[in-house]
């Protein structure tokens, strides 16, 4: 049966570069899928985002001379990792993984693709001013209560989950059907930074 249209599953990034072989890969970030797609049963609203980025994306390392994969800069909207290139538009690494279901999907939002900003939310870009479009997509359809899984749980699942609190949903993480990164201790900090937004933390 069905859960109310007033809830929605949001399933975050999971594609081939997040996961294993990937140029940006989660360790385990495909032993979620199979729980990923039962869940999506269960929902009457299902968002699927995606990494979208322009090749040369301001977030590269490669973008920035003398820069190392995860080094840190400052960018004109706050501090920035820079990541291996990932996500590149059209490419199979920004593909969705192949065993995860998208047609039940009644969105898929890309983001990452404004060269000069990089976009963990699904709300905000990382300026945390330029919107997305999501949270109307989602007033517009009496949607009030948000289920995040996806990969990865320290960065886009943590901010969008984060945005969708300050916004006014009710929110919650299902961390048994997401994988971090675990970047410098960014797991602990991820789950400090949901609870201290009730953010309820599900399969922990």
């Amino acid at each position: 049966m069905e859960r109310s249209q007033h809830q929605a599953l949001v399933i975050i990034d999971v594609q081939n570069d997040f996961c294993p072989g990937g140029a940006l890969a989660v360790p385990g970030g495909d032993e979620i899928i199979s729980k990923i797609n039962l869940m999506q049963q269960n929902y009457a609203q299902i968002v699927l985002t995606q990494d979208w980025h322009p090749a040369s994306h301001s977030s590269f390392a490669s973008a920035h001379d003398g820069k190392s994969p995860y080094d840190m800069v400052q960018m004109p909207y706050g501090d920035q990792v820079l990541w291996p290139d990932h996500c590149i538009q059209g490419t199979s690494g920004a593909a969705f993984h192949a065993d995860l279901v998208t047609d039940r999907a009644d969105l898929i939002l890309r983001k990452g693709s404004n060269p000069l900003i990089d976009s963990y939310s699904a709300f905000f870009e990382n300026d945390h001013q330029t919107t997305t479009g999501l949270e109307g997509y989602l007033r517009d359809k009496g949607v009030v209560s948000l289920l995040f899984v996806g990969l990865a749980t320290d960065f886009c699942v943590r901010y969008s989950a984060v945005d969708a609190a300050k916004l006014g949903f009710d929110v919650s993480v299902d961390l048994s059907a997401c994988n971090a990164i675990d970047l410098n201790g960014s797991l602990k900090n991820a789950l400090d930074d949901m609870r201290a937004h009730n953010i309820h933390i599900i399969g922990q």
